[in-house]
């Protein structure tokens, strides 16, 4: 793979920071080892010497479920799991009854197992739960986490004064309020609470305005909490989902220190403006390799794709893109 960076954008003087793998969509239906309609939205990690993604694999019911793919270069080669690593169990788990979806995945040093967050689709709407491994063979779920609607959330890897935090998107009924990322806390990963929104949806004409969620898991920078996140913009021709990014302050994480004023990726190749939803890039994860990050993302809900960059490259874009007008965030 050709990591070079001198890829030029559309206008003149513009460089994107992001460099799509010129062999994508790296996974669709047609390679998964039993019936699906559709591959996206995928967790990563590593895990003995693999990038391991956690897929969610759409069946021709509409039912999601979770399956391990594993390749050494994280490019190419992939072993996927010949059946659904991890399936709805709506008999111990009812709020699962309509399929497990898009898993962000968190690798937890302390306790020496992977969190996985998800959502899963009950009766009363999508909601989160966790899972925990070792070894992404054997899963403990630990059940709802956040009631419905809720979904886009993923863990910290490390405890903030002896808690462990959870970004999140709860969805009010109230018409006007908008959707954005809360951040929750715990002292078991079962029982949240201190529940405040951490970044806003803007309100108006922006790429951003009125619906975000978070994408990959926060990732540790010298700087702060690097956060990915989707952008939600109505047109008339439907929805575009587009990537920004923020920075939260690394001891209070409920402080944020910056955020994109302009969107960093956005749906441009075939396999992202045409498929089961069009016009849609959407990230679960990513995988950092020093300075080098890989990004694994949907495709129009229908294949997973590759992109890389650097949390130096993110750095610096955001700093550049930081919006510094002084209006209060939920204003803009």
């Amino acid at each position: 793979m050709d990591d070079s960076k001198d890829v030029v954008g559309s206008n003149s003087g513009f460089q994107d920071i992001f460099t799509r793998y010129p062999g994508n969509p790296i996974i669709r239906a047609r390679d998964i080892p039993f019936l699906a309609n559709s591959a996206f939205n995928a967790g990563a990690t590593q895990i003995c010497g693999d990038t391991l993604l956690l897929l969610r694999v759409e069946d021709r019911r509409g039912i999601s479920y979770l399956t391990a793919a594993r390749s050494r270069d994280g490019i190419t080669d992939w072993r996927i799991d010949p059946e659904p690593t991890l399936s709805p169990s709506p008999e111990d788990h009812p709020e699962e009854v309509w399929g497990i979806e898009d898993p962000r995945i968190t690798r937890i040093e302390e306790l020496d197992l992977w969190a996985i967050l998800y959502t899963a689709y009950s009766r009363g709407g999508p909601l989160v739960s966790l899972a925990t491994t070792s070894d992404f063979k054997i899963f403990e779920r630990k059940g709802v986490v956040m009631p419905p609607e809720d979904k886009d959330a993923a863990l910290f890897p490390v405890r903030f004064g002896g808690r462990w935090a959870m970004l999140h998107r709860p969805v009010t009924a109230f018409a006007g309020v908008g959707a954005h990322i809360w951040i929750s806390f715990s002292p078991d990963m079962k029982h949240w609470g201190d529940h405040q929104i951490v970044v806003p949806a803007r309100r108006g004409g922006w790429w951003d305005a009125n619906r975000i969620g978070l994408s990959p898991p926060p990732l540790r920078t010298d700087r702060g909490w690097l956060i990915l996140y989707h952008g939600v913009r109505i047109t008339a021709s439907g929805c575009i989902y587009r990537l920004g990014l923020a920075l939260l302050d690394l001891e209070q994480p409920t402080r944020l220190l910056a955020r994109s004023d302009e969107w960093v990726f956005g749906p441009e190749e075939d396999y992202e403006m045409i498929g089961d939803v069009d016009k849609v890039v959407f990230p679960c994860g990513w995988v950092t390799e020093g300075d080098r990050v890989r990004l694994y993302y949907g495709g129009a809900d229908k294949c997973i794709a590759l992109a890389t960059t650097s949390v130096s490259e993110m750095l610096t874009w955001l700093e550049g893109h930081n919006q510094k007008d002084g209006r209060p965030w939920e204003q803009s």
